[in-house]
């Protein structure tokens, strides 16, 4: 076994453990399951404008306040819903990002009907439904959009998705596996 010095991470996960796990067992890691697929629609954006550990160290929290992330559920919300949240101070307290969060469950829902599933149609946008794998000497020159991104979050917002700019798609794009931007070497590539 290697000793921890010697092992090779992208660095943008620095040292934090919560930050490295994320890195070592998630990121990049293809998810086509659609209840994880929606977990990272509703942190990826609610992370607009923040830092990703910033919303990372909030995910459990959003899993309780977001009906463990059951789309069904969320597109349900209500009004009276919406002040709860307002309340919580476990989650990032944006009147607009929840309401996104809630918006973007009842059209989550609408993709799942017309696709099957979330999963058909986001993966769609890859040749053969397979991952991008990128060559990354340094974290630091991975892009953060590009024409597939800026495609997909064209067509989302189409649809009428909030929050879901070109750099919010790439970096769920990232998160979901969709692209592997692990550095040449990670342990985690």
């Amino acid at each position: 076994m290697k000793e921890e010095s010697l092992i090779l991470r992208c660095g943008w996960c620095g040292t934090d453990p919560l930050y490295v796990k994320y890195h070592d067992e998630e990121w990049g890691k293809p998810v086509y399951e659609d209840k994880l697929l929606f977990e990272f629609l509703v942190l990826e954006s609610a992370q607009a404008g923040l830092s990703w550990i910033t919303v990372l160290r909030k995910r459990e929290n959003y899993r309780n306040a977001f009906a463990e992330f059951d789309a069904k559920k969320v597109a349900q919300f209500t009004a009276a819903d919406i002040e709860r949240l307002m309340q919580d101070s476990g989650i990032i307290r944006n009147r607009q990002k929840i309401e996104a969060a809630i918006n973007n469950a009842k059209l989550f829902l609408d993709v799942q009907k017309e696709f099957g599933t979330f999963s058909n149609y986001i993966w769609g946008f890859l040749s053969d439904k397979k991952p991008i794998i990128n060559s990354i000497k340094d974290h630091k020159n991975a892009p953060a959009r590009t024409e597939l991104s800026d495609r997909i979050s064209t067509e989302m917002k189409k649809k009428g998705f909030k929050f879901f700019g070109t750099t919010i798609c790439y970096a769920h794009m990232q998160a979901t596996g969709m692209i592997n931007d692990h550095i040449d070497g990670c342990l985690a590539k």
